[in-house]
């Protein structure tokens, strides 16, 4: 078995995260899913999983370089004196067990071992993904940089940040052992509106100076669609009206109130307030004297 730093092309002395780079570039190039029609596709893919079984393991790796297990991981005989004493091969059943014998055993071993199944590795991808996608569920597919494609199911309610396992759908195993994981890490994209509080919507709902004090009743965004919503008279600034079931799950959506004012100039409205005087004033400003 060739030697498991030239086979992943890299020295000795390189660090653990160059050796996992290498690996991780070999093997997408020679994935046998990739290479139909390449027939040694599988054999140089698995000799790339088991030169990075030995350098990916500290102790392997230390063992390897000490030359106490060669590339196949089996453990390396060491050279005994080949002379006997009349006592040992009397005693010893293995008497006339030669050099060629221990060769031979170690050389069974050392394929023993390399036939021996290993899982594959995990696989690991950051998908981006709608809020609305998030909230409601949905699937997505993700083109895998070495190529081909990757179904994935959002559970509607997804956090930010959570990392979704496809079992079975990592790296091919070695010698029939079976495939590692994918690993979906998940990142949600921020709505233009809306917002989240544990399964709760948040939305800020403009309206005018006249809604806001005579009330009226608006169409309001939710996360599946449209909804009509009353606004009570004499809504101040800020008011919080509630929408049950419309959040994630059953959960509730918030409606925060923001009185917007005219952007261009109402004569008849200043008119009106410069004449108006209230039945019952208000110290607006009460909570702020020193």
């Amino acid at each position: 078995m060739d030697d498991p730093y030239q086979i992943l092309g890299v020295k000795r002395g390189d660090s653990d995260a160059a050796i996992h780079a290498a690996y991780r570039k070999l093997a997408k190039r020679h994935h046998p899913d990739l290479n139909p029609d390449k027939p040694d596709a599988q054999a140089k893919f698995a000799a790339i999983n088991a030169a990075n079984q030995i350098l990916s393991d500290p102790e392997r790796r230390a063992k390897f370089d000490r030359g106490e297990i060669d590339a196949s991981g089996a453990e390396v005989q060491q050279a005994r004196p080949r002379y006997r004493s009349s006592s040992q091969s009397r005693s010893n059943p293995m008497r006339g067990f030669g050099e060629e014998d221990w060769e031979s055993m170690f050389a069974e071993a050392a394929q023993a071992q390399a036939r021996r199944p290993s899982a594959g590795e995990d696989a690991r991808y950051t998908l981006k993904v709608a809020f609305l996608d998030a909230a409601n569920g949905a699937t997505q597919r993700i083109t895998l940089p070495e190529g081909g494609d990757l179904d994935v199911t959002i559970p509607a309610g997804l956090q930010d940040g959570h990392v979704l396992r496809l079992r079975g759908k990592g790296y091919p195993g070695h010698a029939g052992g079976p495939p590692g994981d994918a690993l979906v890490e998940i990142s949600i994209i921020p709505h233009r509106f809306f917002r989240r509080e544990g399964d709760d919507i948040l939305l800020d709902l403009p309206v005018t100076l006249r809604e806001a004090v005579l009330g009226a009743s608006v169409e309001v965004p939710t996360i599946t669609g449209m909804v009509r919503l009353k606004i009570p008279p004499n809504s101040a600034n800020g008011s919080k009206l509630r929408l049950g079931k419309k959040g994630i799950k059953g959960a509730s959506q918030t409606v925060t109130l923001r009185v917007v004012l005219p952007d261009q100039p109402e004569p008849e409205l200043a008119k009106f307030l410069e004449d108006w005087k209230p039945e019952h004033p208000q110290n607006v400003r009460a909570d702020l004297n020193p």
